[in-house]
């Protein structure tokens, strides 16, 4: 495996920025989820690391080592995309040997073997190493292909977006997965994403970017208590973070714009009063929809509450963050 090192990386297609002035250190073994909209420049800076595009400026060093001048097989990472990049013809267990087969890695068939077989029980498709691609479910497609990556051994690997054609109940089922491969390889993975789920529950480290600017990175339980601006705290928490008018409560620092306070930072009991406008039960816990003066707002409430659709509850913040007119965090 190996340490990831992105130095003032820019990238530009025409008149679009791709990327601005992108630095990041990826450690050997992290788990790092690139997060962001569509459009952030997480592709992009798959594919500047993959060797699949050139940086206009700024350098990428694999171990130390700039790769700048570097094939893409001779960077030696591998990636994961979208969709499955399978071939239909072939049998899994064909689809998991064709890269060890490539003439740069030319491993022997018995070897070959071995290595398919073990890369298959990890990812709990042992049992269909003889079916076709065309015989597989989406799940079992996905875990081919990724597969795939896994199979060469690779210093790193690049994940574009693995989940998202996938149903909810298969994205949660093959996020347990990738976590628990990660750990058992202790690969360094680079994960891009929308998905604000897959980043809290995989990540060792989250990188937030926004219009192909590296905002904030570091731990995702750092970014979410600590967010840099209200972008990157919109980025991370679900229901997503309230955002007031600073002065809806008390006590705003001189320059607050906007007050923005997680779901479980609003206390209740005390307070100003808010009225309930719809009550969501998920079974260990309730979503409580609220209306305060002109501002909605949602905070989370005990599985078993009595409130009802009108009534009165009073609430008032606990642990806000504090943002300035530009949406800066005072």
């Amino acid at each position: 495996m190996a340490d990831v090192t992105l130095s003032h990386l820019s990238k530009s297609f025409g008149a679009t920025n791709a990327l601005t002035d992108v630095s990041m250190d990826i450690p050997d073994g992290a788990f790092v989820v690139l997060l962001g909209p569509t459009g952030a420049g997480k592709t992009t800076t798959l594919r500047l690391i993959a060797g699949l595009d050139r940086p206009d400026t700024g350098d990428i060093q694999i171990d130390g080592a700039s790769v700048l001048k570097d094939t893409p097989a001779q960077r030696d990472v591998a990636m994961v995309f979208q969709q499955y990049s399978l071939y239909p013809h072939l049998t899994v267990r064909d689809n998991l040997a064709f890269p060890l087969r490539s003439p740069i890695i030319a491993m022997p068939e018995a070897q070959i073997a071995t290595e398919v077989q073990k890369v298959a029980e990890v990812l709990r498709i042992a049992h269909k190493l003889d079916n076709k691609a065309t015989n597989l479910s989406g799940g079992e497609m996905q875990r081919v292909s990724i597969g795939r990556a896994l199979v060469r051994r690779p210093r790193i690997y690049l994940m574009d977006e693995p989940l998202s054609s996938l149903d909810a109940k298969l994205r949660a089922d093959l996020r347990i997965e990738l976590k628990r491969i990660h750990a058992e390889l202790g690969a360094t993975f680079l994960y891009v994403t929308h998905d604000q789920i897959e980043a809290m529950t995989m990540a060792t480290h989250v990188g937030v970017l926004d219009r192909g600017r590296l905002v904030q990175y570091g731990p995702p339980r750092e970014i979410y208590e600590n967010p840099v601006s209200t972008y990157v705290a919109s980025r991370l928490g679900q229901p997503r973070i309230n955002l007031l008018p600073a002065a809806t409560f008390p006590g705003a620092p001189p320059k607050a714009a906007q007050i923005g306070l997680r779901p479980e930072h609003i206390a209740q009991g005390e307070g100003q009063p808010a009225t309930v406008r719809r009550v969501e039960h998920l079974g260990d816990q309730t979503r409580l929809h609220l209306t305060l003066g002109p501002h909605d707002l949602i905070t989370l409430s005990d599985a078993h509450t009595p409130l009802r659709p009108g009534d009165t509850l009073p609430i008032q913040p606990r642990n806000p963050l504090w943002f300035d007119a530009s949406g800066n965090r005072i």
